[in-house]
């Protein structure tokens, strides 16, 4: 695995910080109306997308999620501008406008989605590692999912097929404790998710979903299991979200102890800790970053809210063209 450098945990820092205030600012944003629909946040669980990034091969591998997907994009080389864009539903978003929250694409940049159906995802993740085998790019497919999609029967069907076919992809579900707003406990007669890759003899394990060191060693491994052609393996990143499912979440499952406790441990401090304990920053070296990833929020909300909304034509180009009825011309 490439080396945890100084430079690694700096950059881990400023971006899970600019991933924790992405979406702080989107909370807000909600709340004054500006983006609709749903909203679900990842304040939380940054270190398993931190650690992944660190592992991946970004001029090849690709990664694809469910709703909660507005940072990922970000991590795999989106501009974060373009990415708020589309949450405000503004014409230079990453689809125009027209996917919004749960619908964060870029295929220049291996970002799949960005899927609102539970567990929809899983197969369509196996089939975008069926593809690279096919075409032999070497590329790695990232398939993320929550605790709750875990219950879904495509995801027994996608971890037959990936281990018949030996397809280079990660399964990884990002645990967080309570799906929807019901805990794994009162789900499934068993707790410990990644067991459900014994039964297709696949390599399986838990991961520490809160340090991006132990989620960057897995993922390595898993990775380079992967690109030798030895098929998939399933993770189980143990995490924690500290807002509801979505805004509209009133989390009464939960304790508000529960969460002070979880972020005991959050990503983003123990960063912070190592780079202290180890000087590879002063505290004014880190008033730098954090001004610096506050001004980029306030840049993205910026061009999103000058931005326009989408024109009407629009609806037609990005359907279908027709050569035999003329009455809908594209201009795109």
């Amino acid at each position: 695995m490439k080396e945890v450098t100084k430079e690694v945990y700096l950059k881990w820092y400023e971006d899970m910080l600019l991933w924790r205030k992405f979406e702080d600012k989107l909370a807000a944003l909600y709340i004054q109306q500006k983006v609709r629909g749903f909203l679900h946040l990842y304040n939380g669980q940054e270190a398993v997308l931190a650690g992944a990034l660190h592992a991946m091969d970004l001029t090849k591998d690709k990664m694809i999620t469910a709703y909660r997907n507005h940072v990922q994009p970000i991590g795999m080389g989106v501009d974060p501008r373009r990415v708020m864009a589309e949450l405000l539903g503004k014409a230079t978003g990453t689809s125009k406008g027209m996917g919004g929250s749960m619908h964060i694409f870029s295929k220049e940049h291996r970002f799949y989605g960005g899927h609102g159906i539970v567990g929809g995802q899983i197969p369509v993740g196996a089939g975008l590692a069926f593809a690279d085998k096919y075409f032999e790019t070497g590329g790695v497919t990232m398939t993320y999912f929550g605790d709750g999609a875990a219950r879904q029967g495509s995801l027994h069907e996608a971890f037959n097929m990936a281990m018949l076919w030996k397809l280079p992809v990660v399964f990884i579900v990002e645990n967080n404790g309570y799906a929807m707003g019901t805990s794994v406990e009162r789900t499934a007669n068993h707790t410990d998710i990644w067991k459900l890759g014994l039964g297709y003899e696949m390599p399986c394990g838990p991961v520490d979903g809160m340090n991006p060191v132990k989620v960057a060693e897995a993922m390595h491994e898993a990775i380079e299991r992967a690109r030798r052609g030895d098929g998939p393996t399933f993770l189980e990143m143990k995490t924690y979200r500290y807002r509801g499912h979505s805004m509209s979440d009133a989390q009464l499952y939960r304790s508000k102890e529960e969460i002070e406790e979880y972020k005991k441990i959050d990503p983003i401090t123990q960063v912070l800790d190592v780079i202290m304990d180890q000087k590879y920053a002063t505290e004014e070296e880190i008033e730098v970053i954090d001004q610096r990833v506050k001004d980029l929020v306030e840049e993205c909300v910026k061009f999103a809210e000058e931005s326009p909304y989408p024109e009407l034509q629009q609806l037609y180009d990005v359907v279908y063209a027709q050569e035999d009825y003329p009455f809908t011309p594209h201009k795109l």
